[in-house]
């Protein structure tokens, strides 16, 4: 875990410097180059290179930069080609790369053993100006295209065997800026477009010559925003500290008009899919205040057919989205978390509704799935420390403790029947006893059910639900409900209190 930690660092650190994003740039190609070193020198790692000044134009060859792992007792190594630093006596700075320019990551672990990671970094008509002043500085860059692909994976036989095949990513029409402020802190601000983006992935299993898996897709388009606060000396592997320190990340990036095809050679068994969505965006927010994951989709569909799946199988789904905000840092004090998961507008083939329905008896209207929660926390440790994380698994601590769990809204919808609720409940954490280990809850929930009598008709006419076992829920439902407005209405308010009792519309029921 640790070493990919690690190798996203490091990738993270070769894309600031080909979309021009760390925008490390004076009014000398020397400084330039010099700021962008010493970056990464306070981040860790090890920087060594060739430098040949000529005139106005800085050449940076054999760029290498390492890091050692401790918590693994391993190292991780990069390889980057040919930099161009040229001043153009206006006081900006052109930063050019190699067309084709090669990264070679090795990764070290604790008994010797190298795996080695080829890849090819390449550009059609990139162009990178930085402007400004050291404390201020701005970055416009834009290119025809930009791509990487994967030219292999070697490494000790111990380690093996390893994966043969092709991998590959090009985008197109990009253009960006970025501006970094450099103070107490190196603030950077963001923004980038980009044409159809597609991505190739072909492999065999190492292990299964008979094996192959085929994955193609494509956007239509991507935008993307983000923000960055990193102290001027930072150590990736302790996030805690850095964040303590003033690191913070809030980034967007959205695309529109996916879609991807699939091959899963198991065999000679195979399976073929392919997906399409409308748009999609996906957003993060990390701070020593707390930690943000957003993700959307709309218009989703999904087919699949062949290997062990029966018959041809075709999904859609209108919305989909997943959130979810969390605290990281120890405090005493109480903290907000929220969670929320939408399945929206939900649909199947006839085919599918013709396994368990031929007769069509069923309401086809699109199925949804969705609740939205929050509530009160407290952190009894630091979630990004890995000592006191790695004391919380050696220990079996509880990390932390829920004193408040809001339920903004819920909803079930499908077949003809449909569940909406919300409701609020606080918790007493010295009290395990009374609900036996469970944090005495107190509070209550509404609920409101409709359709549920005319979904249970609709079963047994199928065949599909014995009469004895509809008529246990109806009983049980006569319990914990109460008729509401309209045909077809229950509503239910169910209280919870912290001495044992439950209560259904104001009869205890334990």
């Amino acid at each position: 875990m640790v070493f990919f930690k690690r190798a996203a660092t490091s990738a993270a650190a070769i894309s600031i410097f080909m979309t021009g994003s760390a925008a490390f740039a004076d009014v000398t190609a020397q400084q330039v180059w010099a700021d962008w070193k010493t970056y990464l020198e306070s981040s860790g790692y090890a920087v060594e290179a060739s430098e040949v000044q000529s005139g106005d134009t800085l050449n940076v060859t054999d760029v290498t930069m390492s890091i050692d792992i401790p918590e693994e007792d391993s190292a991780l190594a990069m390889e980057l080609g040919e930099l161009t630093f040229t001043e153009n006596g206006d006081g900006t700075v052109d930063v050019s790369l190699p067309s084709i320019m090669p990264i070679v990551a090795v990764f070290t672990g604790p008994d010797g053993d190298m795996v080695r990671t080829e890849l090819e970094y390449t550009h059609t008509g990139l162009t990178m100006t930085a402007s400004g002043s050291p404390e201020d500085m701005s970055y416009a860059y834009a290119a025809a295209e930009m791509g990487v692909r994967l030219v292999g994976v070697s490494g000790d036989e111990a380690l093996g065997p390893f994966p043969d095949g092709t991998a590959r990513m090009t985008i197109a029409d990009i253009a960006g800026t970025t501006r970094v402020m450099v103070n107490t802190l190196r603030k950077t601000d963001q923004k980038m477009t980009s044409g159809p983006l597609s991505y190739d992935l072909d492999f065999e299993d190492p292990e299964s010559p008979d094996a192959r898996m085929i994955i193609k897709g494509k956007l239509g388009g991507t935008d993307f925003a983000a923000t960055t606060s990193m102290p001027l000396e930072m150590d990736a592997s302790d996030m805690a500290a850095a964040m303590a320190a003033g690191f913070a990340v809030d980034g967007k990036m959205m695309y529109r008009d996916g879609s991807s095809q699939f091959t899963l050679d198991e065999d000679g068994s195979v399976t073929e899919g392919r997906t399409s969505s409308e748009s999609g965006e996906f957003d993060i927010a990390m701070s020593d205040d707390g930690l943000t994951y957003a993700l959307t989709t709309t218009g989703m569909n999904l087919a699949m057919s062949g290997g062990d799946i029966p018959l041809p199988v075709e999904l859609a789904m209108q919305e989909t989205g997943f959130n979810l905000t969390i605290p990281v840092s120890k405090s005493d004090e109480e903290q907000d978390f929220e969670l929320g998961l939408t399945l929206g507008d939900f649909t199947m083939s006839e085919m599918l509704w013709g396994m368990f329905d031929p007769g069509g008896q069923l309401p086809r209207d699109p199925a949804t799935i969705a609740l939205d929660l929050g509530g009160k926390v407290k952190l009894f440790y630091d979630l990004f420390d890995p000592e006191q994380m790695e004391a919380v698994e050696s220990e079996g601590a509880i990390p932390g403790e829920v004193n408040a769990l809001d339920i903004n809204a819920l909803t079930v919808r499908a077949a003809g029947a449909e569940l909406t609720g919300e409701g609020a409940f606080t918790f007493d954490n010295t009290d395990l006893e009374t609900f036996d280990g469970m944090p005495a809850p107190d509070g209550e929930v509404d609920l409101k059910l409709t359709g549920a009598n005319g979904l249970l008709d609709t079963l047994i006419a199928m065949g599909l639900l014995p009469e004895d076992q509809a008529m246990g829920v109806r009983m049980m439902m006569g319990l914990f409900a109460v008729p509401g407005e309209g045909e077809d209405s229950l509503t239910s308010t169910i209280e919870v209190k912290s001495d044992g009792q439950i209560l259904a519309n104001g009869q205890r029921i334990k």
